[in-house]
């Protein structure tokens, strides 16, 4: 069995999209992905085929230990398996990669190094502070916030390990702007120490914890003689960068990443995942946290297309075709070109479209709506469609469990609509277990709802779990609002004016 290839990984310091393009593609690669708790989890999706182990470690609670974790990524290379070492920050900024890296070659596996962004440089950047500014540093160091525990790894103080490595005499002038990682525990000594080797008490300080991350906390900014005292009053904890320095002063001028309302806001999302991308994208342009919870899976309805194949071989006989989403559209034209048919099949009649997405999703196809309600719901597509429709048959591919308003007033209206089930939305809720403890810890401030069965379907997935009080609850429009006042037993506290995703955005950023 040939042996496999180690490559270490710098994750970046969180935020998912400075992860380098030869990151992701090495995580594509990988059989295994070894990776440590300041690595985003959504990285993890680089690498749909890889075997997932988690090694993260916190101060005083390790998953595993470093000799444990060095042992691991050895075996797997021995095995043949192209391990993927995906690290926060840069390897070989205090991330031991060259430890790791030295304990592989021993063995005569081979590694790559794909270099990260450092939370030293990214985590001030996000907070608005830069590491130089001609106007207030021209240098910078990189310091360790603690040192070396020996005995944290092996149970007990090693011998000969050395006592008081840093030389403070040399860090306290070391650059302009000091930047402390890991440093929160030892902030104390820090200050300190600093202040004694000829840093002024009014040096200005500003920590940064989980900075780049989408809940970045409010950078808490002070002075080496003050912050410590600042620091235990609000609760910080780390992880966090410590930057000492003029350049904190830039703070209020360059901030940018904290403006926003939504910016930091705990978000979940229970779009279908096919579906979640652009909502997920428009979240994260505003700085705050999506959290996937994927509630439905589109798939093909269980009758095998037989109503919507056989509403396709009679077009020419519906004055009009109505759809009510951007999925119906996909799978109506799948079948359309399955039956050896195109879009000159609809030559006949008219179509009409739900919001922007369903019209965009028809564009793609070379169709032009020739009808949009105002308000994006079926019930205002079918209450507004022009013309007497009276004794008209209308077709509406859609959803298999579909909204009953829309075929109750085109019935009112004395036409004929008949359903064909283009698509059915089946339960999915992965992820249900890190929802629930989400919300049993706090860290939740929305929950969004995008259509009746999402709300179904999050009942469902949590199986009980109450909703708490503190989480919002947003909804797209009426009927979603309606489901969930009912399911959830309060009303929405947000409500889209307009009934699309830069509606509900918008209603959101409103509330905030």
């Amino acid at each position: 069995m040939s042996t496999g290839i180690v490559t270490l990984i710098g994750a970046g310091p969180g935020d998912p999209n400075l992860i380098t393009v030869g990151g992701a593609a090495a995580l594509a690669a990988a059989d295994v992905v070894v990776y440590d708790r300041l690595a985003h989890p959504s990285l993890l999706r680089h690498a749909p085929r890889a075997e997932k182990i988690y090694v993260g470690k916190k101060a005083d609670q390790h998953a595993m230990k470093q000799d444990e974790i060095n042992a691991l990524l050895a075996e797997r290379a021995l095995a043949g398996q192209n391990v993927a070492r995906l690290k926060g920050g840069d390897p070989f900024v205090f991330g031991r990669g060259g430890e790791e890296a030295e304990y592989v070659r021993e063995r005569g596996i081979e590694f790559v190094i794909i270099p990260g962004v450092t939370s030293a440089i990214a985590a001030p950047a996000y907070a608005g502070i830069p590491v130089t500014h001609r106007d207030a540093a021209s240098s910078f160091a990189v310091i360790t916030g603690h040192e070396r525990d020996d005995a944290r790894e092996s149970g007990g103080r090693a011998a000969g390990q050395a006592e008081g490595r840093r030389r403070w005499d040399k860090i306290a002038n070391a650059g302009d702007t000091l930047l402390f990682l890991m440093g929160v525990e030892n902030l104390e000594e820090i200050t300190t120490q600093l202040m004694a080797h000829g840093r002024g008490a009014d040096t200005p300080v500003a920590l940064v914890r989980w900075g780049t991350w989408a809940g970045q906390q409010a950078t808490l900014t002070s002075t080496l003689g003050e912050v410590v005292e600042r620091v235990r009053a609000a609760g910080f904890k780390a992880p966090a960068v410590t930057i000492v320095g003029e350049v904190v002063n830039l703070r209020e001028r360059l901030r940018w990443f904290d403006r926003g309302a939504l910016a930091g806001k705990r978000v979940i999302v229970t779009r279908a995942r096919e579906q979640a991308s652009g909502f997920v994208e428009m979240l994260r342009a505003r700085y705050a946290e999506p959290i996937e919870f994927p509630l439905i899976r589109i798939t093909s309805p269980g009758d095998n297309y037989a109503s919507l194949d056989t509403a396709i071989g009679h077009l020419n006989t519906y004055r009009w075709v109505l759809f009510t989403s951007a999925p119906a559209v996909s799978h109506f034209f799948a079948r359309l070109f399955a039956a050896g048919k195109d879009t000159r099949a609809l030559s006949s009649v008219k179509v009409g479209a739900v919001g922007p997405a369903t019209a965009a999703a028809l564009k793609e196809f070379g169709v032009v709506a020739d009808f949009r309600p105002e308000a994006a719901t079926g019930a205002a597509l079918a209450e507004e469609l022009p013309g007497e429709i009276a004794g008209a048959r209308i077709l509406i591919p859609r959803a298999q469990e579909g909204e009953a308003a829309l075929l109750q007033i085109l019935t009112d209206r004395w036409a004929k609509p008949d359903e064909a089930a283009a698509y059915e939305n089946v339960v999915d809720g992965e992820g249900a277990e890190e929802v629930r403890q989400r919300l049993a810890e706090g860290s939740v401030d929305i929950v969004t709802f995008t259509s009746s069965s999402t709300v179904k379907n999050f009942v469902s997935a949590l199986e009980g779990t109450p909703l708490p009080a503190s989480v919002q609850i947003a909804c797209i429009g009426p009927s979603t609002a309606a489901t969930a006042t009912e399911l959830l037993g309060r009303a929405p506290d947000i409500l889209a004016k307009e009934h699309t995703l830069g509606g509900l955005i918008a209603a959101m950023e409103e509330w905030a």
